[in-house]
């Protein structure tokens, strides 16, 4: 008869579904980052849903979800980069003239937030989806570098030297890209 009745551990406990939606807003964001577009962020999440629904169990009893759900989602989506056999870009705005934008800081209806959101969506688009995940998840989500390569499976060191060499690559890109500015 007590087998029957449930515990009020169990009763409290959120299910997968409440957990995982929870994280939902955080993970679409970052989905996008490494997906390119929020179409390709969409099927990430919900290939990562799918994966994550196999096993609730593993998910639930994970110390940090996030991290969880993190890392599967960046399996996904470099799975679905080595399928696609290329990466497709997000667009630049159209429309946006960067001369045009308002230069008194009013509002210009989100459209220079939506811009950079795009231009830090097409940087990470340059990186190996390694170094894109230790960038996202150091310099965007506040982990430090050992809780990074803890939640990537790696040693601290080569997050280090991914994040290292994700950093150059996007340095040298701003610099290349200033330069071309300059001599318009």
């Amino acid at each position: 008869m007590a087998d029957l009745m449930p515990s009020s551990a169990s009763a409290t406990s959120p299910t997968f579904d409440e957990v995982f939606c929870g994280l939902l807003p955080r993970l679409y964001r970052r989905a996008v980052m490494l997906a390119g577009s929020r179409h390709s962020a969409e099927d990430v999440v919900h290939e990562t849903y799918l994966k994550l629904a196999g096993r609730p169990q593993r998910f639930l009893a994970h110390p940090e979800p996030y991290a969880y759900a993190f890392t599967t989602a960046l399996n996904v989506a470099r799975d679905a980069y080595r399928k696609a056999g290329r990466q497709v870009l997000v667009d630049a705005v159209e429309g946006f003239d960067e001369e045009a934008a308002p230069a008194d800081g009013g509002w210009d209806g989100g459209l220079e937030h939506r811009h950079a959101e795009l231009e830090a969506v097409r940087m990470l688009g340059m990186l190996t989806h390694r170094q894109a995940g230790i960038v996202i998840l150091v310099d965007l989500d506040g982990y430090t570098l050992d809780q990074a390569a803890k939640i990537m499976k790696v040693h601290r060191g080569t997050a280090a030297r991914h994040r290292a060499r994700a950093l150059d690559r996007l340095r040298a890109h701003l610099v290349q890209s200033a330069q071309g500015r300059a001599e318009r």
